[in-house]
């Protein structure tokens, strides 16, 4: 039965990126080794400042235990993904928007069953999210931190991987390691890596040619360079008032930052054939 719903939800997504004449969407996972390295303010600000540049945004929390994108912005959700999984609402009713337009699902916070997701539960996320109504350009998700079979699965289905690292040994090491499994068990052979709070541009790109030379030594993979987000104290006050930098000091150096990440992103081949939110999540049932 989920293999007849898969090949029918694919058909629907085939039609909407062709005879629709939508382009295709960008689906781009945002993940780390470990915790603590600032994954998810990335993603809310890559959101933002995609979302300035006129594109059609939506951020999924895909920390489905631990969710903190609306916390980030500030927003005040009254549900979230486990209500649609237990039939209380659609994906369009928990869907909030944040600043700029940028359109945000919520996961749930502190409920041990949002990370333990069966195969018939994500069948259901496949169902609510082809009922959407709305038009995307890009599909942002922020995944957890570490190699757990959700962020895999998330990974694998994504067209992009950004890998957000700090210049600290565990940080390092560990998205060495989430790199490794990736590639070495899931095929994937591209990542972009992000250097955040950074000392300067140059330290960032130090940052980024130290790893990228150990893992196309040890791995058969391609490191790319998304950019720096240096340490900046507009940053930390941002956060601190639970507000994106890119919105509540979009002329310091850390907006900047984002929206040059941002207009980088827009330059990235486009996405072919049949590819979207509906692929995405047909590739994770699959999985699973």
């Amino acid at each position: 039965m989920l293999n007849d719903q898969a090949a029918g939800l694919r058909a629907m997504n085939s039609n909407q990126t062709t005879s629709g004449g939508q382009k295709p969407v960008r689906v781009i996972a945002v993940s780390s080794g470990k915790g603590g390295v600032g994954k998810t303010n990335v993603s809310v600000n890559l959101g933002v400042a995609l979302s300035k540049l006129g594109n059609r945004v939506l951020l999924m929390d895909a920390d489905m235990g631990l969710a903190n994108v609306d916390i980030m912005l500030g927003l005040q959700t009254e549900f979230n993904l486990s209500h649609v999984l237990d039939g209380n609402k659609t994906l369009q009713e928990v869907i909030v928007e944040g600043p700029v337009g940028l359109q945000v699902i919520p996961a749930a916070s502190g409920v041990k069953r949002m990370a333990q997701l069966s195969s018939m539960e994500n069948a259901g996320i496949i169902n609510a999210f082809s009922e959407l109504s709305s038009d995307l350009d890009v599909l942002i998700v922020d995944t957890a931190a570490g190699i757990a079979d959700s962020v895999v699965s998330f990974c694998r289905a994504s067209q992009e991987v950004v890998v957000v690292v700090t210049d600290e040994p565990a940080s390092i090491t560990d998205a060495y390691a989430l790199i490794k499994v990736l590639s070495r068990d899931y095929k994937i052979s591209k990542f972009r890596l992000l250097a955040n709070m950074s000392r300067s541009p140059a330290h960032g790109q130090q940052l980024y040619e130290k790893l990228a030379r150990v893992c196309e030594q040890f791995l058969d993979v391609t490191l790319d360079y998304l950019g720096t987000v240096p340490f900046d104290h507009d940053l930390r006050e941002a956060i601190q008032k639970q507000v994106p930098v890119t919105v509540h000091r979009p002329n310091s150096i850390s907006a900047k930052a984002f929206e040059s990440m941002a207009h980088k992103i827009e330059a990235w081949p486009v996405p072919q054939g049949a590819s979207g939110y509906l692929q995405f999540f047909v590739e994770n049932l699959f999985h699973h």
